[in-house]
């Protein structure tokens, strides 16, 4: 259901793992593009902590649709550009001469490109956006040690206030662990949407007895969602790879488990759905 003053429309359409197109109020976001075929499979041990033993991620199901299929976009949500799973090389294509914002460590590496803007956890950017002023925010994550990670927070003034005067906001989670950090959130917006990277996935890392979790799963994303007292849950990222450990069946049966299963709009890989 909308906030009664929310003044525009949400449409989702997922392609693959992380990457969707968000449109809002006219304007593209789209997040973490990967355009691989499959399947596919990469050596990552370099990216691993020093001493992991080879690592090798595997890739089994491609986009719905190819770059050339998808609308204009006017603005990368980039959570990181380190791991292929959420930027690859057809990715890439997309980021020249376009709006990128991403990590500092992910602008450096992405230099010279005059359109990648760096963000930091609560900063804001500014963007004017089809003539409409956007605020963008930040937002903490914890995925694999040794790399950066964000999240991003869209608002602008048509998507309103809750009752309570907090901004309307759309909420993509990028790459996280549940973080105390997060439910922040809830204290400077009130989340219409949240589009979370789920999966529960898990590497054997160096020094550890037990895999180590780098994404949420069916039960910290219920606890995100209810700390955040969001209104609809769009699960993406937990299909295609083999590091996940939790699909879509199993994210379902956690989320009826929660008591939050009619609150999840799920997507259809190529499928355009109005969220709000």
């Amino acid at each position: 259901m909308s906030p009664t003053n929310f003044n525009t429309t949400v449409h989702i359409t997922h392609l693959t793992t992380a990457t969707s197109i968000l449109e809002i109020d006219g304007v593209n976001f789209i997040t973490d593009p990967v355009f691989a075929d499959a399947p596919a499979e990469y050596d990552i041990t370099d990216i691993m902590p020093e001493g992991t033993q080879k690592t090798i991620l595997k890739y089994d199901e491609g986009p719905a649709l190819k770059l050339n299929q998808i609308p204009p976009v006017d603005v990368v949500l980039l959570s990181h550009e380190d791991h292929i799973d959420n930027l690859d090389d057809k990715g890439r294509k997309l980021l020249d001469g376009r709006r990128v914002i991403t990590t500092p460590d992910g602008a450096r590496n992405l230099a010279p490109r005059p359109g990648v803007f760096a963000i930091k956890p609560w900063e804001t950017l500014t963007m004017n956006l089809n003539g409409v002023e956007w605020q963008i925010t930040g937002v903490p994550c914890v995925h694999l040690p040794g790399g950066e990670v964000t999240g991003f927070i869209l608002h602008n003034k048509n998507l309103g206030t809750s009752p309570e005067g907090l901004p309307n906001a759309v909420y993509f989670t990028g790459d996280t662990v549940l973080l105390p950090e997060h439910y922040e959130i809830a204290k400077r917006f009130h989340i219409v949407v949240a589009l979370m990277n789920l999966g529960d996935a898990r590497f054997p890392v160096a020094g550890r007895d037990e895999p180590l979790q780098i994404t949420m799963g069916g039960e910290d994303a219920a606890k995100l969602f209810r700390g955040l007292k969001a209104d609809t849950l769009v699960p993406i990222h937990y299909e295609s790879w083999h590091h996940f450990t939790q699909y879509g069946e199993q994210l379902k049966k956690a989320f009826e488990k929660e008591g939050i299963a009619n609150r999840i709009c799920w997507m259809v890989p190529g499928e355009r759905k109005q969220v709000v």
